[in-house]
C-alpha cells in the first residue's frame, strides 16, 4: 500500500490538473470502489471548483468551492493519470510504469484548461468519498490520526510521552496511525534502523535520547524520500504514471542476508541484515546496529 510519501509524490503530481480548476465533468463508471461512493457524488462535483490539493497521512483531500471535500484514498494499487496539453511536466520522470489498463479506469474528471484526471484501480481497494469540510475534525477517516511527521508537535519528548507504559513493540507502535500519521512498513523499517532501534523493542523504553534519534529518523526518512518520489514496489506509481525511486536508498527493507551499511555514518557493521514477520508484514533489521 501506497504510504506519506508516494501519496505526498501523488498529490504533488495532481496539482497543475487539478489546483485552481472547476470540475466540467464527473464520471463514475461503477457504483463502488471499496465502499460504495456517496449520492449525486458526479453532479456534487460538476461544476465545482478544487480551491486546494491538500494531504493528510495517506489521503488526498481536494477542496472544493462547494463548501465540501473530496476524500480518496489509494488503496493498495489505485494511480491517478493526468491526459492535458498544458502541462508541460509532472514530478516523477525517472523509470517510467507500464501503461494502465482502461478497463479499471473507474472514475474520470475533466477539468477546465482541458485536463482529464483519471483513477485506476484492479484491485478497488481504494475509496472516495464527500464530506462538508466544516466537519473534518469530527470526520471517522481524519479525526483520530497523531501527528504528520513533519509537523511541530512531533517530537522526541511527544513520542516520548504517547509511547509511556505501551508494552507493543516499536515497529507496532510506529504503524498506528493513532501515534503518527502516514507512517507505514517500508519507512518504520528504515526510521528504526537510522535511529537504531530494535523493532522488538517494546514501545515503553524508547524515551530520552533514543526517542529524539527516532523522531529525527522518522522526519528524515520521509523527507527524503518525498524528495525522491517515493517508493515502487508492486504496483505504486505517481500521478503522471513514473515509478519512484527511493527504493534504491533502502538501508533495511528488502535486504535480508545484505551486508548492513552500519548504522552510524562512516561506521560500517557488515553483519547481515535479518527479516522476521511482525503482525503479517516482514520487518528488515540489523540485530547488531539496532538495540
Amino acid at each position: 500500500m501506497p504510504e506519506l510519501p508516494e501519496v505526498e509524490t501523488v498529490r504533488r503530481g495532481l496539482i497543475p490538473a487539478m489546483e485552481g480548476r472547476r470540475i466540467i465533468g464527473a464520471e463514475l463508471r461503477r457504483k463502488d470502489l471499496r465502499f460504495a461512493f456517496p449520492a449525486r457524488m458526479a453532479e456534487r462535483l460538476t461544476g465545482t471548483r478544487v480551491e486546494r490539493l491538500d494531504r493528510r497521512a495517506k489521503y488526498l483531500l481536494a477542496r472544493l468551492g462547494s463548501g465540501e471535500t473530496l476524500l480518496m484514498h489509494l488503496g493498495m494499487s489505485g494511480r491517478f493519470s493526468i491526459t492535458a496539453d498544458d502541462i508541460a511536466r509532472q514530478p516523477g520522470d525517472f523509470v517510467y510504469a507500464p501503461p494502465a489498463n482502461p478497463a479499471h479506469d473507474h472514475v474520470v474528471l475533466q477539468l477546465e484548461g482541458g485536463a482529464t484526471v483519471t483513477y485506476n484501480d484492479p484491485r478497488r481497494f481504494g475509496f472516495m468519498t464527500l464530506f462538508e469540510t466544516a466537519q473534518e475534525a469530527s470526520h471517522p477517516f481524519l479525526a483520530p490520526l497523531g501527528p504528520e511527521p513533519d509537523s511541530n508537535r512531533f517530537s522526541g519528548a511527544y513520542l516520548a510521552e504517547v509511547f509511556s507504559g505501551r508494552k507493543s513493540r516499536a515497529k507496532a507502535a510506529l504503524l498506528d496511525q493513532r501515534v503518527v500519521a502516514g507512517l507505514g512498513n517500508i519507512y518504520v523499517c528504515e526510521a528504526l534502523w537510522r535511529a537504531r532501534i530494535s523493532p522488538r523493542r517494546q514501545a515503553g523504553t524508547i524515551k530520552g535520547v533514543r526517542a529524539e534519534r527516532l523522531a529525527v529518523a522518522v522526519r528524515n526518512v520521509i523527507a527524503e524520500a518525498i524528495e525522491a518520489g517515493g517508493s515502487t514496489l508492486r504496483d505504486y506509481a505517481g500521478a503522471d504514471g513514473a515509478l519512484g525511486y527511493f527504493q534504491h536508498c533502502f538501508d533495511a527493507y528488502g535486504r535480508e542476508g545484505e551486508a548492513c551499511r552500519g548504522a552510524m555514518a562512516g561506521k560500517g557493521c557488515g553483519k547481515p541484515i535479518a527479516r522476521l514477520v511482525q503482525q503479517g508484514r516482514s520487518t528488515f533489521y540489523c540485530p547488531a546496529c539496532q538495540r
